[in-house]
């Protein structure tokens, strides 16, 4: 899931990075803001303070679902001398997911992108024991996790067992989203992981060999090098141009007799590529590609992939049309993963399509499991839930009426409790939330009703939103929970949050809520061109921009040791060219 090619390629994030990049960063650009947070069921304290550490002299057990970028986020920044940290996880390594499309095409090695946990954990202050395995159920009530080890060597022993929490973080990411589409599962490749990169590169150098093999005809050849990517987001249309760059700076040389004979296709069901960046670069990409030669089809939705042709329905006309290829690339979007799906069901969150958590990244309707990343939502709470406490609470001499001086006092607490004030604000060019309440102030009297109140506030729910899955995303959720496990004993003493208004009076949560700042995001496009989308409405397209991109992949990498084998591949490739070995 990648804090760039995952559902956006993102420009900065929290991701576990080392401080020179963090410093570097701060150079580039500056931040923008976003918050997203909901109430929980009963008590919406972001650590209940049932479970907080007592000085027993005995740790809470904390076990880890996950070493993507929340996990790994998390890991690098919690003070695991004050817990017991055990860690789960299919993978022994964290993959920078955002360079996996160059994985595909040799760009950069696999093993470049990549750092084991190990070296991660063993660098942190306390013990962190890791164990290689699949979650395979987690059990709520119990406070209890079952794991299977997955290993193709036949070695000795069960590989079952079982683990006991205090606290379980779930940052087990996603999966991707077919959408039950026919044979999609059989005869699409999927980019979500390292083995999906390495099994792409594979087969797109199988389609050349198969190409040019005797006896063919051109049909069979043009079948074969027909290359389709579903879905026209970030993920699928950076393949595309690493591709297209593929073909155009290596292959051509070593499979000249079928050059002619490539084509690239990218099918999109709405009416653009890149829908969620700026239209400018949604524009531009789309005159780029035609500019290379890379086939567009808007405005398609895929019915059915066979092993040889796949068919899709156009939305204007109905029409249904089969194409012929060598290779179907879908990237389409994400789903819940069914260890996930199976834990909702227990807690009463079987009908929601994806786990939904509180503002301080609990999962609603337990005290003691938080989820990060992709495989969990925060369910928003609107202010309008909360407009007759939050009336009650400025009314300090219960008149009735709210003068501007009882509302102001209020006005930091309510920001920082429901994050849609802010975007309402911004998107409506209003310096501050009192200027909502001057509207519908008299002007002989300058006070305001329970009915006024809501009138003037009863909009800034429209503004509420879900965060991307993005690794930028993620990665800023571990580093805001390990902040919290870190220091929760300090802030059980001394609240730092927002006052509490749906609950006792006078009280304040022990945290500020997680509050999520957009670094922006980019969109490789091949030809060493780059898009980006940078805080403040900027837009910035173009060479330079692809030099940016590299600055900041390279200064985003987990270690030094993966920053200079990056680095080194790109230079490789500037040098000699990009490998075509199938290995």
């Amino acid at each position: 899931m990648s804090f760039f090619g995952r559902a956006a390629r993102d420009l900065f994030n929290g991701s576990p990075a080392s401080t020179s990049s963090k410093l570097l960063l701060l150079f580039t650009v500056s931040s923008g803001g976003l918050v997203a947070y909901s109430d929980s069921r009963s008590q919406p304290d972001e650590v209940p303070a049932s479970i907080v550490n007592k000085n027993d002299g005995q740790k809470k057990k904390v076990v880890v679902l996950g070493t993507g970028w929340a996990g790994t986020s998390f890991l690098k920044d919690l003070d695991a001398s004050m817990y017991d940290v055990q860690v789960v996880s299919p993978r022994n390594y964290f993959a920078f997911t955002p360079l996996l499309p160059s994985v595909t095409c040799g760009t950069v090695e696999a093993r470049s992108i990549v750092e084991p946990v190990r070296n991660i954990i063993k660098k942190r202050n306390g013990e962190i024991q890791f164990w290689e395995a699949d979650c395979l159920k987690i059990d709520a009530e119990n406070n209890k996790i079952f794991c299977k080890a997955n290993f193709d060597n036949n070695t000795v022993g069960s590989e079952e067992f079982s683990l006991e929490y205090d606290y379980l973080v779930v940052a087990v990411g996603a999966q991707v989203n077919t959408f039950n589409t026919p044979g999609v599962k059989e005869n699409c490749h999927f980019l979500k992981d390292l083995e999906d990169a390495q099994r792409l590169r594979r087969t797109v150098i199988d389609c050349f060999e198969k190409a040019v093999l005797p006896d063919l005809t051109e049909e069979e050849r043009r079948t074969n090098l027909h290359f389709v990517i579903v879905g026209g987001g970030p993920t699928g249309v950076e393949f595309a141009a690493e591709l297209h760059d593929f073909l155009i700076e290596d292959l051509v040389n070593i499979y000249p007799t079928v050059k002619d004979l490539v084509k690239i296709s990218v099918v999109q069901s709405g009416d653009h590529i890149l829908n969620t960046f700026d239209e400018r670069i949604s524009s531009f990409a789309e005159q780029k590609f035609s500019r290379d030669g890379i086939e567009v089809q808007t405005g398609c939705r895929v019915v059915s992939v066979s092993d040889k042709e796949i068919t899709m329905k156009m939305k204007p006309t109905g029409e249904l049309c089969s194409i012929p290829h060598g290779l179907v690339l879908w990237s389409t979007g994400i789903s819940t993963r069914p260890v996930v799906k199976d834990f909702m069901e227990q807690i009463g969150q079987g009908k929601r399509r994806i786990l939904a958590t509180n503002e301080w990244l609990r999962v609603k309707e337990t005290e003691n499991v938080y989820a990060l990343g992709d495989c969990a939502t925060i369910d928003q709470r609107k202010i309008m839930d909360d407009i007759v406490a939050i009336f009650e609470a400025a009314d300090t001499d219960n008149s009735g009426t709210l003068t501007m001086v009882e509302f102001r006092a209020v006005v930091d607490d309510i920001i920082a409790r429901y994050p849609q004030v802010e975007t309402y604000l911004n998107n409506q060019h209003l310096g501050d939330l009192t200027d909502l309440l001057k509207d519908a102030m008299s002007e002989d009297k300058k006070e305001v009703d329970i009915e006024g109140f809501k009138k003037a506030i009863h909009l800034v729910d429209s503004q509420t939103t879900s965060l991307p899955a993005t690794a930028q995303v993620a990665g800023q959720q571990g580093k805001y929970l390990a902040k919290c496990f870190n220091r929760k004993n300090q802030c059980k003493e001394h609240p730092e949050g927002p006052r509490r208004f749906a609950g006792p009076g006078g009280t304040r949560h022990f945290f500020a809520p997680f509050r999520y700042k957009h670094f922006g995001q980019f969109a490789p496009l091949g030809g060493e061109q780059a898009a980006a989308e940078l805080p403040g409405d900027w837009v910035s397209m173009g060479h330079s921009t692809q030099w940016l991109w590299y600055s900041v992949y390279a200064s985003k990498q987990v270690s030094w040791r993966t920053r200079m084998l990056v680095v080194s591949d790109w230079t490789r490739r500037f040098i000699f060219g990009r490998d075509s070995s199938r290995i």
